[in-house]
Protein backbone atom coordinates (compact mmCIF):
# COMPACT_ATOMS: atom_id res chain seq x y z
CA UNK A 1 0.00 0.00 0.00
CA UNK A 2 1.78 3.44 -1.41
CA UNK A 3 1.60 5.82 2.06
CA UNK A 4 3.79 8.82 0.35
CA UNK A 5 4.44 10.45 -3.26
CA UNK A 6 7.11 8.59 -4.27
CA UNK A 7 5.34 5.60 -3.45
CA UNK A 8 2.43 6.05 -5.13
CA UNK A 9 3.98 7.40 -7.97
CA UNK A 10 5.68 4.00 -8.28
CA UNK A 11 3.05 1.66 -8.09
CA UNK A 12 1.75 3.46 -11.13
CA UNK A 13 4.84 3.81 -13.10
CA UNK A 14 5.66 7.59 -13.44
CA UNK A 15 9.32 8.58 -12.34
CA UNK A 16 9.18 12.00 -11.45
CA UNK A 17 10.96 14.37 -13.22
CA UNK A 18 8.86 17.55 -10.89
CA UNK A 19 8.39 16.46 -7.58
CA UNK A 20 7.17 19.54 -6.48
CA UNK A 21 4.12 19.35 -8.89
CA UNK A 22 2.65 16.44 -7.46
CA UNK A 23 3.16 17.28 -3.66
CA UNK A 24 0.37 20.61 -5.48
CA UNK A 25 -1.93 18.29 -7.18
CA UNK A 26 -1.94 16.21 -3.74
CA UNK A 27 -3.15 19.28 -1.73
CA UNK A 28 -6.47 20.09 -0.89
CA UNK A 29 -7.35 23.45 -0.52
CA UNK A 30 -8.56 22.82 2.99
CA UNK A 31 -5.07 22.17 4.09
CA UNK A 32 -3.46 25.68 1.91
CA UNK A 33 -6.20 27.23 3.67
CA UNK A 34 -5.18 25.53 7.36
CA UNK A 35 -1.53 26.37 6.83
CA UNK A 36 -2.07 29.63 5.78
CA UNK A 37 -1.03 28.80 1.91
CA UNK A 38 -1.02 31.12 -0.65
CA UNK A 39 -4.16 29.57 -2.39
CA UNK A 40 -2.07 29.28 -5.61
CA UNK A 41 -0.80 26.40 -4.20
CA UNK A 42 -3.54 24.18 -3.81
CA UNK A 43 -4.41 21.76 -6.62
CA UNK A 44 -7.29 23.79 -7.79
CA UNK A 45 -4.92 25.04 -10.93
CA UNK A 46 -4.00 21.65 -11.76
CA UNK A 47 -7.19 20.27 -12.00
CA UNK A 48 -8.64 22.81 -13.96
CA UNK A 49 -5.36 21.50 -16.43
CA UNK A 50 -6.05 17.89 -15.97
CA UNK A 51 -9.77 17.72 -16.53
CA UNK A 52 -9.29 19.47 -20.20
CA UNK A 53 -6.15 16.47 -20.68
CA UNK A 54 -8.81 13.95 -19.70
CA UNK A 55 -10.96 15.48 -21.94
CA UNK A 56 -9.38 15.48 -25.02
CA UNK A 57 -7.69 12.06 -24.82
CA UNK A 58 -10.87 9.91 -23.72
CA UNK A 59 -12.59 11.97 -26.68
CA UNK A 60 -9.60 10.89 -28.70
CA UNK A 61 -10.02 7.05 -27.98
CA UNK A 62 -13.82 7.06 -28.80
CA UNK A 63 -13.40 8.53 -31.94
CA UNK A 64 -10.99 5.99 -32.81
CA UNK A 65 -12.86 3.30 -30.70
CA UNK A 66 -16.71 3.53 -31.11
CA UNK A 67 -18.26 4.06 -33.95
CA UNK A 68 -21.45 5.86 -32.81
CA UNK A 69 -22.73 8.79 -33.37
CA UNK A 70 -22.21 12.26 -31.32
CA UNK A 71 -24.14 11.68 -29.21
CA UNK A 72 -24.04 8.19 -27.89
CA UNK A 73 -20.15 9.38 -27.78
CA UNK A 74 -20.67 11.99 -25.46
CA UNK A 75 -22.98 9.80 -23.23
CA UNK A 76 -19.81 7.41 -23.32
CA UNK A 77 -17.70 10.07 -22.70
CA UNK A 78 -19.45 11.41 -19.31
CA UNK A 79 -19.62 8.38 -18.30
CA UNK A 80 -15.74 7.81 -18.43
CA UNK A 81 -14.66 11.07 -16.71
CA UNK A 82 -17.76 11.96 -14.28
CA UNK A 83 -17.07 12.20 -10.85
CA UNK A 84 -18.10 8.85 -9.48
CA UNK A 85 -15.60 6.95 -12.07
CA UNK A 86 -12.51 8.86 -11.33
CA UNK A 87 -13.46 7.88 -7.81
CA UNK A 88 -14.07 4.70 -8.54
CA UNK A 89 -10.34 4.35 -10.36
CA UNK A 90 -8.89 6.37 -7.28
CA UNK A 91 -9.85 4.08 -4.63
CA UNK A 92 -8.38 1.25 -6.72
CA UNK A 93 -4.88 2.80 -7.20
CA UNK A 94 -5.17 3.59 -3.51
CA UNK A 95 -4.57 7.63 -4.13
CA UNK A 96 -6.55 8.14 -1.40
CA UNK A 97 -3.29 7.59 0.92
CA UNK A 98 -1.76 10.67 0.18
CA UNK A 99 -4.07 13.24 -0.05
CA UNK A 100 -3.29 16.42 2.06
CA UNK A 101 -6.53 17.75 3.61
CA UNK A 102 -7.34 20.25 6.76
CA UNK A 103 -7.76 18.28 10.22
CA UNK A 104 -11.49 18.98 9.82
CA UNK A 105 -12.15 17.68 6.15
CA UNK A 106 -9.55 15.00 7.74
CA UNK A 107 -11.59 14.28 10.59
CA UNK A 108 -14.95 13.82 8.15
CA UNK A 109 -12.93 11.22 6.07
CA UNK A 110 -12.42 14.00 3.09
CA UNK A 111 -9.84 11.08 1.56
CA UNK A 112 -12.66 8.80 0.85
CA UNK A 113 -15.06 11.75 -0.75
CA UNK A 114 -16.20 10.83 -4.30
CA UNK A 115 -15.47 14.85 -5.07
CA UNK A 116 -12.45 14.89 -3.95
CA UNK A 117 -11.10 11.69 -4.70
CA UNK A 118 -12.15 13.10 -8.55
CA UNK A 119 -10.15 16.15 -8.30
CA UNK A 120 -7.41 14.89 -7.00
CA UNK A 121 -7.32 12.18 -9.91
CA UNK A 122 -8.02 15.23 -12.27
CA UNK A 123 -5.09 16.87 -10.31
CA UNK A 124 -2.70 14.18 -10.90
CA UNK A 125 -3.37 13.98 -14.63
CA UNK A 126 -2.54 17.94 -15.00
CA UNK A 127 0.85 17.37 -13.40
CA UNK A 128 1.65 14.12 -15.15
CA UNK A 129 0.76 16.08 -18.52
CA UNK A 130 3.49 18.72 -17.13
CA UNK A 131 6.15 16.50 -15.91
CA UNK A 132 6.10 14.09 -18.19
CA UNK A 133 4.11 15.41 -21.43
CA UNK A 134 0.71 14.26 -23.37
CA UNK A 135 2.12 10.94 -24.56
CA UNK A 136 2.66 9.69 -20.73
CA UNK A 137 -0.52 11.65 -19.50
CA UNK A 138 -2.38 9.71 -22.26
CA UNK A 139 -0.92 6.42 -21.08
CA UNK A 140 -2.07 6.63 -17.76
CA UNK A 141 -5.61 7.55 -18.63
CA UNK A 142 -5.60 4.45 -21.23
CA UNK A 143 -4.08 2.12 -18.65
CA UNK A 144 -6.01 3.14 -15.76
CA UNK A 145 -9.83 4.92 -16.86
CA UNK A 146 -10.66 3.95 -20.23
CA UNK A 147 -10.70 0.29 -19.48
CA UNK A 148 -14.37 0.73 -18.11
CA UNK A 149 -15.20 1.51 -21.77
CA UNK A 150 -16.76 -2.40 -22.61
CA UNK A 151 -18.48 -2.65 -19.07
CA UNK A 152 -20.08 0.90 -19.59
CA UNK A 153 -20.88 0.17 -22.88
CA UNK A 154 -22.50 -4.24 -21.92
CA UNK A 155 -24.37 -2.32 -19.59
CA UNK A 156 -25.46 0.55 -21.17
CA UNK A 157 -25.17 2.91 -18.03
CA UNK A 158 -23.77 5.66 -20.07
CA UNK A 159 -27.72 5.77 -21.03
CA UNK A 160 -30.48 7.99 -18.63
CA UNK A 161 -32.82 5.82 -17.39
CA UNK A 162 -35.38 8.11 -19.08
CA UNK A 163 -33.82 7.60 -22.19
CA UNK A 164 -33.76 3.39 -21.64
CA UNK A 165 -36.80 3.51 -20.35
CA UNK A 166 -38.53 5.09 -23.70
CA UNK A 167 -36.58 2.59 -25.95
CA UNK A 168 -37.87 -0.22 -23.78
CA UNK A 169 -41.21 1.10 -23.94
CA UNK A 170 -41.37 1.98 -27.81
CA UNK A 171 -39.85 -1.45 -28.21
CA UNK A 172 -41.73 -3.77 -25.57
CA UNK A 173 -45.20 -1.94 -25.59
CA UNK A 174 -45.02 0.58 -28.94
CA UNK A 175 -45.86 3.32 -26.52
CA UNK A 176 -44.19 6.41 -25.46
CA UNK A 177 -43.26 6.97 -21.54
CA UNK A 178 -45.11 10.24 -20.66
CA UNK A 179 -44.13 12.31 -17.14
CA UNK A 180 -46.81 14.41 -15.56
CA UNK A 181 -46.19 16.56 -12.16
CA UNK A 182 -47.62 14.39 -9.31
CA UNK A 183 -46.84 17.84 -6.03
CA UNK A 184 -44.64 19.59 -5.13
CA UNK A 185 -43.71 20.65 -1.47
CA UNK A 186 -40.75 22.63 0.20
CA UNK A 187 -39.84 26.77 -0.07
CA UNK A 188 -39.18 28.30 -3.57
CA UNK A 189 -35.46 27.50 -2.32
CA UNK A 190 -35.56 24.19 -1.86
CA UNK A 191 -38.50 22.73 -3.67
CA UNK A 192 -38.70 18.74 -3.79
CA UNK A 193 -40.75 17.34 -6.78
CA UNK A 194 -42.36 14.34 -7.46
CA UNK A 195 -43.20 13.13 -11.11
CA UNK A 196 -44.78 9.99 -11.91
CA UNK A 197 -44.33 8.37 -15.61
CA UNK A 198 -47.08 6.91 -17.23
CA UNK A 199 -47.21 4.34 -20.17
CA UNK A 200 -50.94 4.24 -21.61
CA UNK A 201 -52.53 6.64 -19.06
CA UNK A 202 -51.41 4.19 -16.40
CA UNK A 203 -48.80 5.59 -13.66
CA UNK A 204 -46.03 3.27 -13.50
CA UNK A 205 -44.30 4.83 -11.15
CA UNK A 206 -43.27 8.24 -9.00
CA UNK A 207 -40.15 9.25 -8.73
CA UNK A 208 -38.60 12.60 -6.66
CA UNK A 209 -36.01 14.95 -7.01
CA UNK A 210 -34.89 18.71 -6.32
CA UNK A 211 -35.73 19.79 -10.09
CA UNK A 212 -38.38 17.97 -12.37
CA UNK A 213 -35.78 16.76 -14.63
CA UNK A 214 -34.09 14.92 -11.73
CA UNK A 215 -37.13 13.34 -10.21
CA UNK A 216 -38.15 12.02 -14.08
CA UNK A 217 -35.02 10.17 -14.07
CA UNK A 218 -35.87 8.76 -10.46
CA UNK A 219 -39.04 7.60 -11.36
CA UNK A 220 -37.47 5.94 -14.99
CA UNK A 221 -35.09 4.24 -12.78
CA UNK A 222 -37.75 2.77 -11.07
CA UNK A 223 -39.78 2.06 -14.02
CA UNK A 224 -37.49 -0.39 -15.71
CA UNK A 225 -37.33 -2.21 -12.09
CA UNK A 226 -40.92 -2.98 -11.78
CA UNK A 227 -41.14 -3.72 -15.73
CA UNK A 228 -37.88 -5.85 -15.13
CA UNK A 229 -36.45 -4.05 -18.50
Amino acid sequence: MPNNIADFLKSIKIQANDMSLYEIAFRHASYTHEKNLPSLESNQRLEFLGDAVLELVVTEHLYEKVYKDEGELTSLRSALVKGSHLAEVANKIQLNNCILLSAGEKSSQGEFKDYILANVMESLIGAIFLDKGLEKARRFILDYITPSLEKIMSTKSHISAKTRFQEEAQSQENTTPVYKLEKEAGPDHSKNFHMGVYLNEQLIATGSGSSKQKAEQDAARKALIIKGW
